[in-house]
């Protein structure tokens, strides 16, 4: 999975301010990336608020960033949740033809088990057709995927490639890589130690603040996977202060509002999350003028 290398970014579904999913935006952004280095697009993870779209609209999303990508880029699909039943059935109904693998994230609320993590994503490994990234954020569910867990998901089911790892803990990231397989990749899913964690052999990132500082941010890990210590070292300290800003507030409204800083988007999220307050808003505009 080669083509998972490097950067991939999390994308946002930016609205309108009626909070109709806005299209041309989301056009807009998805030829930012395409045009300032990015890797892999990643299509209705957390930070695309899939939580509150319909049905329909998550279908005019992907169809949407399907066609402007027009095969440009490698697609990651987010199917996850908490129902292993339902995510194993949504994998098998899906039209997968434009994507090149899955990202599931480990059940939520529920808090199983090791041993009910390993056979949730036994059952997903068993329904997909295409490669799984697992999805190991404690913040967001509730449960630590321990390392023991991933190395044995890794070990026995061919179809699962990569983690996304976010669980904050650089050492927890660091015994992933050194047990895991050899082609299995370690990918950061936090911003602020995407760059410690490809150093330390990880494979890159699957990024928020990638999207609002494309460019910059892709060059920062490519330079990492080249070991280009201190070249690497100075993008990400100028980086630095906007990931500490964009997750503030919560995610996605903090980088909603640096893409509208940028003329991307519009700053709007549904509820139950808000739009960020002025002071977050300062803050950015502040950062993206002396940038």
């Amino acid at each position: 999975m080669k083509e998972l290398l490097g950067t991939g970014v999390a994308l946002v579904t930016p609205f309108n301010e009626d909070k109709s999913v806005d299209y041309n935006a989301l056009e807009r952004l998805v030829n930012h990336q395409i045009d300032n280095g990015i890797n892999y697009l990643v299509v209705l993870g957390t930070t695309g608020e899939p939580a509150t779209l319909t049905a329909e609209e998550k279908e005019q999303v992907k169809n949407t960033i399907i066609r402007v990508n027009n095969g440009r880029l490698p697609l990651v699909l987010g199917i996850g949740g908490n129902n292993t039943l339902a995510v194993a059935n949504e994998i098998k109904t899906t039209d997968l033809t434009a994507f090149s693998a899955i990202l599931s994230v480990s059940p939520y609320y529920n808090k199983p088990t090791q041993e009910g993590v390993y056979q949730h994503f036994k059952a997903i490994s068993e329904a997909s057709p295409l490669p799984i990234i697992l999805y190991n954020v404690p913040s967001r569910t509730g449960k630590n995927v321990e390392p023991a867990t991933i190395i044995r998901l890794a070990n026995d089911f061919e179809n699962i490639v990569a983690v996304k790892e976010a669980a904050g803990d650089i050492v927890q990231a660091m015994r992933l890589i050194q047990h895991k397989p050899k082609e299995f990749m370690v990918i950061s899913g936090d911003d602020m130690i995407a760059l410690p964690m490809t150093l330390a052999g990880g494979s890159g990132v699957i990024s928020v603040i990638g999207q609002g500082l494309p460019k910059d941010f892709s060059e920062m890990i490519q330079l990492g996977l080249q070991g280009n210590v201190g070249e690497a070292n100075k993008l990400h300290y100028k980086i630095m202060d906007s990931i500490d800003y964009i997750f503030e507030e919560g995610n996605p409204a903090g980088i909603k509002a640096l893409l509208q800083k940028n003329s991307i988007c519009s700053e709007n999220v549904r509820l139950p999350l808000v739009n960020a307050t002025s002071k977050l808003h300062q803050k950015l505009a502040n950062f993206i003028d002396n940038y």
